[in-house]
């Protein structure tokens, strides 16, 4: 009887125990964000400005994550377009070790102003995590490649490609994050002729799921369409972005 009656209690205790505790989170194939910013100014000069950002990331806790972003830059001075501006950028990163990593991608980058109606640039190599933990992440690659480029009253440029990138994370807190990249394509044809972009940006939390983002983004072409094209376009950009 006494071991029926300790067989009953310890029965009901594992069940209240097991009814009390909280089922673990289901895990997030996908995450992500999509935001905006606008900014206006009025006086002497007018001036209208707006972006659109997304990125999405497919992490199966596997050694393959799929990274998805894009982005869209618009701005008029007095009524007159100033800034138009597309890209993104697809990669697909496979990890061999903790730090070393293959990947495939493909840039796209439209640009009226820099007389780019578009730039095609798949590639792939290999890359290095020199730093890679939970607070901090410094990642250098390196490739091969093509690219198609078309600009006005010219036809279709082809030619190969070399690349290489470094991107660094850090955060600074359990709300905020510094980040910061570098990508560089040289042609194959003419390694004097190449394209480099640079960012840097600081995310903070704003409340659960919205996050502000202050980031430059600095475009170089070393040898743009024609002499009357700037090589360097710089765009400086305030952003309120959801979470998902």
């Amino acid at each position: 009887m006494r071991t029926i009656i300790a067989s009953i209690i310890t029965a009901s205790i594992c069940a209240t125990v097991a009814w009390g505790q909280t089922p673990p989170a289901p895990m997030k194939l996908y995450t992500g964000s999509f935001g905006g910013g606008f900014a206006l100014t009025g006086g002497n000069s007018e001036t209208k400005n707006f972006n659109l950002t997304f990125d999405m990331v497919r992490d199966p806790k596997t050694k393959n994550i799929l990274k998805a972003n894009a982005s869209y830059l618009r701005g008029t001075q007095t009524n007159v377009l100033s800034l138009d501006r597309t890209s993104f950028n697809i990669r697909d990163e496979y990890s061999l070790t903790n730090r070393v990593f293959l990947f495939g991608q493909v840039d796209y980058l439209r640009d009226r102003f820099k007389e780019i109606i578009f730039y095609w640039a798949p590639s792939g190599g290999v890359g290095y995590k020199l730093i890679n933990n939970d607070r901090t992440l410094l990642a250098i690659d390196g490739g091969a490649g093509g690219f198609f480029e078309r600009n006005p009253g010219t036809a279709v440029s082809k030619s190969g490609s070399v690349t290489g990138g470094q991107r660094f994370t850090y955060k600074l807190s359990p709300t905020a994050a510094f980040t910061q990249s570098v990508t560089n394509a040289w042609k194959t044809k003419d390694f004097d002729d190449y394209l480099t972009n640079f960012s840097v940006g600081l995310t903070s939390t704003l409340i659960k799921r919205v996050d502000i983002k202050i980031a430059f983004l600095d475009s170089y072409k070393r040898k743009p369409p024609n002499l009357t094209v700037k090589r360097n376009d710089t765009a400086f950009l305030t952003a309120f972005i959801m979470k998902f």
